[in-house]
């Protein structure tokens, strides 16, 4: 079969371009496969982080590519959509993930349909931080789509919501397994300067509003001088708010940053030093811990499990399922009553911690057994 993929690939960097590097490899082995590539992802004043694109000295996969479609660029969409219709393709697949790419990915999406199949792979259908134009840009998208994958059950909602006669199939994230093994743990802390004999927490990943570092911040607060708190990941947008928690906090000494990008060679490091990774998310889709990104780079659950013994999740009922098949965890039923010093407790714990507000508890109790958790 002749497949196309529509997305970013090197040199722009990130989780969906690896995502979109480790499928082409895959389906290479059985099929004929052509990357599409943007020529331009974001104009640079709408890119909140500090570049795009791999540097010198970043692990990307060098995938090779074609490189047409400027989403600032309304003359490179039919130059894109010839391009591809000429390659002749047996089925399309285009990842999404954000709604600023409904226009450009669209009018490609919808001239393709007419003469083969197109299966987007559906990272988000509604961001994590919302704005009012998502729905019509994305149903624009989808109306180009022959059918669609989604990563997680949460996304499969919003889809239908959306467009309610979608074709769709959930599957679980593939695995990455790029990573490298894991290190000695006294190794990993003097790569990283880290103080020894410390209890570890681990903060990983693009550094954004919804993944409440805040909250672990004045958590963090609370516990005692046995602890150390590693924030490894890019800011996206200001990083004074947390600073400024920093600066103020009675720990800020036990307190390491690394706001940078961090390479994929890098990201054993980080994990292999840590004793429990915290992802105190105020919203999820799959694009976390549980399966694909955790920011900048990509670590899925299982993945994590040969680098941490435990992980903390504070998050929407995605988690609930695959963080279950994983870890023991306590579950906390509201988001609402998950108080600060309540965090600090369940750290201490080394529990995985998830605050759905709407999971039952009937649904806990059950699946606990099922599994014969204590």
């Amino acid at each position: 079969m002749r497949i196309a993929l529509l997305s970013c690939f090197y040199p722009f960097r990130g989780g969906i371009s690896q995502f979109n590097a480790s499928l082409y490899l895959e389906l290479g082995k059985s099929h004929t496969v052509k990357a599409f590539n943007f020529k331009r992802q974001y104009p640079e004043f709408l890119f909140p982080g500090k570049t795009q694109y791999v540097t010198k000295d970043d692990d990307a996969v060098p995938i090779e590519s074609e490189a047409l479609l400027d989403t600032a660029n309304p003359f490179t969409y039919r130059r894109t959509y010839k391009a591809i219709r000429d390659w002749k393709p047996d089925l399309v697949i285009i990842s999404y993930w954000m709604s600023y790419f409904g226009p450009s990915l669209g009018y490609v999406a919808r001239r393709l349909r007419k003469r083969c199949k197109v299966i987007s792979v559906l990272h988000n259908v509604i961001p994590h931080e919302p704005k009012f134009f998502d729905a019509p840009l994305t149903k624009y998208f989808l109306s180009g789509c022959t059918g669609n994958v989604t990563l997680c059950d949460e996304v499969a909602e919003d889809l239908h919501r959306l467009s309610p006669k979608a074709l769709n199939a959930t599957l679980f994230h593939p695995i990455y397994e790029h990573f490298g093994e894991k290190l000695p743990r006294g190794e990993a802390e003097k790569a990283l300067g880290l103080t020894p004999g410390k209890r570890n927490l681990l903060f990983f990943g693009l550094i954004r509003e919804y993944k409440g570092l805040d909250i672990l911040l004045e958590a963090f607060a609370g516990l005692d001088d046995s602890y150390q708190l590693i924030i490894a990941g890019e800011p996206y947008g200001s990083f004074d708010k947390y600073q400024r928690l920093i600066d103020s906090s009675p720990a800020k000494d036990r307190i390491r940053l690394f706001t940078h990008y961090i390479k994929d060679s890098e990201v054993k490091d980080y994990f292999s030093a840590a004793d429990l990774a915290v992802l105190p998310y105020r919203s999820a889709t799959q694009s976390g811990i549980t399966s694909s990104e955790i920011g900048p780079t990509g670590l899925s659950a299982s993945h994590l499990t040969q680098f941490v013994p435990r992980l903390i999740v504070i998050s929407s009922k995605l988690y609930f399922p695959i963080i279950l098949q994983i870890f023991k965890f306590h579950f906390l039923p509201s988001r609402s009553s998950c108080q600060k010093s309540q965090v600090g407790i369940f750290i201490k714990s080394g529990i995985i911690l998830t605050s759905a507000s709407d999971f039952h508890r009937t649904d806990f109790e059950d699946s606990k057994k099922q599994l014969n958790l204590r």
